[in-house]
């Protein structure tokens, strides 16, 4: 979900993904981006550069993932209060 949310501003390149995401190895990082070209939600393109260049974009399918991530993260803003309020009446009754 965060490498689609980041992804949905535009195409970027590896560091960049992962400076945005954060806490993500380079090796998870790069196994993520391969199942997610696999699955076809992610487009890669290799520039013959020297460093090589690589660039990430989100296919047509994923961007159609953008539309429930942004419910979903729009649910969890809106409940954040009482699903803490929620948990920490559970931690006071549950030591």
């Amino acid at each position: 979900m965060l490498i689609v949310g980041v992804l949905e501003e535009g195409t970027k390149r590896f560091s960049e993904i992962r400076d945005a995401v954060g806490g993500i190895t380079p090796k998870v990082l790069t196994q993520t981006l391969r199942a997610m070209e696999r699955d076809g939600l992610v487009a890669r393109k290799v520039y013959a550069e020297v460093p090589p260049k690589v660039e990430y974009t989100l296919t047509e399918l994923g961007r159609s993932l953008t539309r429930p991530i942004n419910a979903i993260r729009t649910w969890a803003e809106d409940n954040m209060g009482e699903l803490f309020a929620t948990r920490a009446r559970y931690d006071s009754e549950h030591p």
